[in-house]
Parts: structure tokens; sequence; C-alpha cells
């Protein structure tokens, strides 16, 4: 399996998955630039994703290729369930997480896309405010909790550390959410977590 990535975007979530499972991911960097985007391979990353060119993107053994994060890290999940990071299908721990992939995908992941875009700074305070009540759910949540799902780690703790890193650039500070604040610290102490920031070259945040 290959997985097509950009240094801390979201596909830092699979990107963790593959580690802390072990599997033999493969990875190819997305450039990014005014003529377009390119692999590391020298495709136009466009072909491999037609749906916008975002990644990540994850080429299977089959040559097929599979898109979306939420999707990608339950595919990767399922490869090696013994590991326990998507909970067993049908139980309720497995809709709980679910529920919660579900919320970081529409309500944190898709806040932050609108700062991208450097917005005016009355909108931007207006995003930011949003972001920070979502922020405050996750702070309630994990009240006593090691992670989002007590004290099993899962794919949904990959993608909400991985949403979690982008708040120091927009000027959120996490020192406001003390539980959230440690969590990003537990995670980045997994060695699955620092292989994969290794790899991208980022630096633990907390």
């Amino acid at each position: 399996m290959k997985l097509y990535y950009s240094p801390g975007a979201c596909s830092l979530s699979p990107h963790i998955v593959s580690r802390e499972l072990g599997l033999p991911v493969e990875l190819s960097k997305v450039t990014f630039s005014a003529d377009g985007r390119t692999t590391e391979e020298g495709e136009n990353f466009f072909q491999v994703n037609p749906r916008g060119g975002y990644v990540p993107a994850l080429r299977l053994d089959d040559s097929s290729v599979l898109l979306e994060g939420p999707a990608i890290v339950q595919y990767l999940a399922d490869q090696a369930p013994e590991k326990g990071l998507l909970p067993e299908c049908s139980t309720r721990a497995y809709y709980d997480a679910i529920s919660w992939m579900t919320f970081i995908s529409t309500e944190l992941h898709k806040g932050f896309s609108p700062l991208y875009g450097n917005p005016p700074e009355e909108e931007k305070a207006k995003i930011i405010d949003r972001l920070k009540k979502r922020i405050a759910i996750i702070e309630a949540a994990l009240e006593g909790k090691e992670y989002l799902l007590g004290s099993t780690f899962s794919i949904a703790d990959c993608y909400l550390y991985t949403i979690l890193r982008w708040t120091g650039q927009f000027g959120i500070d996490l020192a406001a959410y003390p539980h959230t604040k440690a969590f990003v610290a537990r995670i980045e102490k997994r060695s699955g977590v620092q292989q994969a920031l290794s790899e991208e070259g980022l630096e633990p945040v907390a």
C-alpha cells in the first residue's frame, strides 16, 4: 500500500494509524504548487484523486485508490484488527468511535478549512470562536479519560490529534483546555506517532 500525504495535513492521521499498526505502508509526498499537485514519483495527483486533489489517498495492493481520511483509517484498522484501533463492529464502542470520527470531520476539520483561505479578520475571529466552542466539547469529553473512548486508544484519537496540531498556527492556545492539552502530550509519547512525525519532518507541539 502507498499513502499519499502532505506534511502536517490531515493525511497525518492515516500515517499515524499505519505506524501504530505496523503495516508496510509506503509514503509518497504530494507537492502543492501554482502549477498543480505532483507526487514524489512525478504523477499528476489529480489523476490519483480526481475529487479535488486532496490528501490523503491510499493506493491499495490491487492498484485501486481509496479516498477520504475517515474511510482510509477504518480500512487500515481492519487490516490488523488484533491491534484494537477500531472496536469490533456492531459494538457500542464501535459506534462511539464512528461518532467521534464524524464529529471531528464535520465540526473540527471542516471548521479549520476556511482559515486556510485567509479570511478577513472579522470573519476569522468568528471562525476561531466557533472552533473554540467545539474544542470545549472535546475538553469536557476528555475529563477523566486518557482517550476519546476511555482507556482505549483508537483511530479517533489519531484523527483528533492531527487536527488539534493546527490550533497553534491560528492562535488557539490549548492551555485554556488542560485535558485536551494533556491528551496531545499523551499522544505524542506514542512510538507510532513519533515515527510518523519524524517521517514527515514535523516537530511535537506539546
